[in-house]
């Protein structure tokens, strides 16, 4: 199968032209003036990008793609125990991820363990399209095995989990972009989606903003477990990104940026 054959191409080739796309939209229609010297937060911030992904492809191979192939051959997984239609499975099983990773992201702020090594997302002190991809190694590896294991209990259909990735890669770097939308768009957008405005919210150094607004792709969890905040307190001009206690521009240094976890700051 072509799509399958080429899942590594297919997804290199999204993933540069949604950041090519949204890196050109920051220069010409920006939301907010960067604080920090963008050589620097890019430079670090896409060399830790290019070792994630040396990592996960030198770990999991094809990783929950490879799965959603061992459940189709071994005939596993909740969705054909009950014979759904292969259009409405994959429906379902999109959307069961998408709510997983929502379900993650409010676990890895609220567990120390897992809070550790997902701060390092938070401490960059501007947000923008290369934000979206700022995890830390540990972190990564970690969503991983979380994404396989639902990949196999669900037994997703293997469309659905390409798909799923590309989505989950193209609204992570939509959703962190330094671009500017109009309120009226925006507020017609995050009925559905997560918008940059609606996750910057989640950048916020102020706790009480950053434990809000956790989806990636669709709005509806927040709302549904009111964790949704509507607006930042100090407007999206104003305010103050990243975390109170990391406000050294050092954490914007790869080096700094993996010790985050090791760190004895909370936040």
């Amino acid at each position: 199968m072509f799509i399958i054959d080429n899942v590594v191409l297919i997804r290199l080739s999204f993933f540069l032209s949604i950041f090519s796309l949204m890196a050109i939209w920051e220069v010409f229609a920006p939301r907010r003036k960067l604080t920090a010297s963008k050589k620097i937060r890019w430079f670090n911030n896409v060399t830790l990008i290019l070792l994630n992904s040396m990592l996960v492809r030198w770990l999991f191979p094809l990783a929950a793609v490879s799965a959603a192939l061992w459940s189709v051959e071994h005939n596993w997984g909740l969705l054909s125990i009950f014979g759904i239609p292969q259009w409405l499975s994959g429906l379902s099983a999109i959307v069961i991820l998408d709510f997983t990773i929502y379900m993650q992201h409010v676990f890895f702020h609220k567990i120390l363990f897992f809070w550790r090594f997902h701060r390092m997302h938070h401490t960059d002190l501007d947000i923008d399209v290369t934000t979206g991809a700022r995890f830390h190694p540990v972190e990564i590896m970690l969503s991983m095995v979380i994404k396989i294991a639902v990949v196999i209990i669900l037994g997703a259909p293997v469309w659905s989990v390409i798909a799923f990735e590309i989505l989950l890669n193209a609204t992570s770097m939509f959703n962190h972009g330094n671009i500017f939308i109009s309120q009226r768009y925006d507020r017609i957008l995050r009925t559905i989606l997560v918008t940059p405005d609606m996750h910057r919210v989640h950048h916020s150094v102020l706790i009480k903003e950053t434990d809000s607004n956790f989806g990636f792709n669709l709005s509806l969890w927040d709302r549904i477990f009111s964790t949704y905040r509507n607006q930042p307190e100090r407007g999206h001009v104003e305010m103050t990104i990243g975390l109170a206690n990391y406000r050294d521009k050092k954490w914007l240094i790869l080096p700094w940026m993996l010790a985050v976890p090791f760190s004895k700051i909370y936040r």
